[in-house]
């Protein structure tokens, strides 16, 4: 079924990008507020793996509303075979252009899209003609480092995150249910 707009609305276009922590976590968030009024949401992961951690947990709570994609074989820089990264990539992002088209959700997460242009896996002008072309009501968040000049100009919302303080630099390890 095509999502339908309680009220004609600009479908916004948000990227959250910058090397500091906080990108997925701010998509989550605008996921969590659209969940909350009762609209579809599509979250689709390009990067990172199928390991089980607190997002996935919680969005089978959200069913039916809330579609969670992991189509990553984890972070690329500790890849073992970076032609099946780039294949599942590419399978990621054909699956997100159709969803994109299908128009079935309020919003939709490409979480570490901006991945895939930086390490040569996919071409920018695909996504940025995907942005131009989708639904006039759908809202889309792009996230992950290296957005590049044209992204953030295609955007509607831009936000950058900087690193101040982050505890692993005093050997504090990753803790479950604060960064995974």
């Amino acid at each position: 079924m095509v999502h339908e707009k309680e009220h004609k609305t600009k479908g916004l276009v948000a990227v959250f990008t910058g090397n500091g922590k906080g990108k997925t976590t701010a998509s989550l968030g605008l996921a969590f507020r659209a969940l909350g009024h009762g609209q579809r949401v599509c979250i689709i992961q390009f990067i990172k793996g199928s390991w089980e951690y607190g997002e996935i947990v919680a969005a089978k709570k959200f069913s039916p509303l809330l579609d969670f994609h992991v189509m990553g074989r984890g972070f690329t820089w500790k890849s073992d075979d970076l032609e099946k990264d780039k294949a599942a990539a590419l399978e990621a992002w054909k699956f997100a252009k159709e969803v994109i088209e299908e128009n079935r959700y309020a919003l939709v997460i490409l979480d570490e899209l901006t991945y895939l242009p930086h390490y040569g896996m996919l071409a920018e002008e695909e996504i940025l003609t995907a942005l131009a072309d989708k639904p006039k009501g759908l809202h889309v968040v792009i996230t992950g480092r290296y957005a590049t000049q044209k992204l953030i100009d295609a955007a509607d919302l831009v936000t950058e995150m900087t690193e101040v303080k982050h505890p692993f630099k005093s050997g504090v390890k990753a803790q479950k249910g604060f960064e995974f």
